[in-house]
């Protein structure tokens, strides 16, 4: 099969890529290396180090003996290269990673937020127009975010993957509509994620396109099978507030001694999965994809849901680190629970990686490893989701 990994270079898309090269893929990364840019902007390098996207792609050619290409190209600002590109190397897939993935940068400032919906929205708009144009039937697939649901769905009922059935009242008596799933953002970033969805819909529906949209929770992690084989492969270890993900802060925090960052009282419950996970169930939706005329298939994307604290207090017992608690800088909820239907990828084979302690010792190797590259003006979360709101770099240790 050919692919194309847009995005193939962040953190997602790099060990996506090297993946689907080892079970045998014809692969081509596409992307525009702003994550790198925005290192450059934030003033903060990932914690392991990450070499240059050619090297990167030689090594892996001299390891595996598997080639795969690359276009510097921007999704957002270079359409008619990106049709051309289609027409020239006519992919069976296209697996599309390459949006600014982060809520918080999303809310950083005003900048930050009118570059996310530039980036992302045009970027998705012209990777389906391109597909129309070109004429080509692709499986598309997107990784999106357990976020376009928001976290006020509560009770005993989990959350659907992507659709709800709904009763209409008429006069004529009710009448029952599948749609999709209310959003709710919580971010800019997440707000993206939702009119991508939409835009799913309508090209289904317009062009039939076959398009799978994966709603994913927040990744940990940070090796696969392909990136562990040489440190010019690793993957990204983000710890910043604006990129850091909750559980690899954690550990981080951990690795130098740093009190375990909570936000607000902790409550706030997540979804969770393994990167390693993540490349794997990007293999079964381009192994599995809709029928053209389908409407986009949704999957939820997360193997497991933990409160915040509860995760804090997890790496505590295991490293000995206090848990300090901080003002939290987004709008939502204290406190909220997150029943998840995930039965899809399940039925398909996935055998996912739980937060057991030897897995978190794994990646916190990682981070004792590198814990001289930390720059610890970097730990604190500092964009906030509204104006004149406070983040006090000052621990309130409880």
């Amino acid at each position: 099969m050919k692919v194309l990994v847009l995005g193939g270079d962040g953190f997602c898309g790099w060990p996506t890529a090297l993946h689907l090269s080892d079970v045998g893929w014809d692969v081509t990364i596409v992307d525009n290396l702003s994550r790198r840019a925005i290192d450059l902007e934030l003033e903060v390098e990932s914690l392991t180090p990450i070499r240059p996207i050619g090297e990167r792609i030689r090594v892996w050619e001299e390891l595996s003996g598997n080639e795969i290409g690359y276009v510097h190209l921007d999704l957002a600002e270079e359409a008619d290269r990106f049709e051309t590109l289609l027409r020239d190397l006519r992919p069976d897939a296209i697996v599309h990673f390459g949006e600014q993935r982060s809520a918080p940068y999303s809310m950083r400032n005003i900048p930050a937020k009118r570059y996310t919906v530039d980036n992302n929205v045009r970027g998705t708009h012209n990777v389906l127009a391109a597909i129309v144009a070109a004429d080509l039937d692709v499986a598309l697939v997107h990784l999106g975010t357990m976020g376009v649901y928001g976290y006020g769905w509560s009770g005993s009922a989990p959350i659907p993957e992507g659709y709800l059935t709904v009763k209409v009242p008429t006069p004529d008596g009710d009448i029952e509509r599948e749609i999709l799933h209310p959003a709710n953002p919580g971010s800019v970033y997440h707000l993206t994620k939702t009119l991508d969805q939409l835009m799913f819909t309508f090209y289904a529906s317009n062009d039939r396109l076959r398009i799978t949209d994966l709603h994913q929770g927040i990744v940990w992690g940070t090796q696969t099978p392909q990136t562990i084989r040489d440190e010019r492969l690793i993957n990204r270890f983000d710890y910043d507030g604006d990129y850091g993900t909750v559980l690899n802060r954690f550990l981080m925090q951990a690795a130098i001694g740093h009190p375990l960052t909570v936000h607000g009282t902790g409550g706030q419950t997540r979804a969770f999965i393994h990167i390693r996970d993540t490349v794997r169930c990007i293999q079964i939706a381009l192994e599995n994809p809709p029928a053209r005329g389908d409407k986009p298939m949704v999957f939820n994307q997360v193997t497991e849901t933990y409160r915040v604290r509860d995760l804090a207090q997890l790496v505590s017992e295991m490293t000995g680190v206090e848990i300090a608690y901080l003002p939290n800088p987004r709008r939502e909820a204290a406190e909220n629970e997150l029943n998840v239907s995930r039965d899809r990828f399940m039925a398909l084979g996935l055998n996912p990686t739980t937060l057991s302690e030897g897995l978190l010792e794994e990646v916190s190797d990682i981070a004792t490893r590198y814990r001289d590259r930390v720059d610890p003006t970097k730990i604190i979360a500092r964009s906030t989701w509204r104006e004149g709101m406070e983040t006090s770099p000052d621990l309130m240790k409880g």
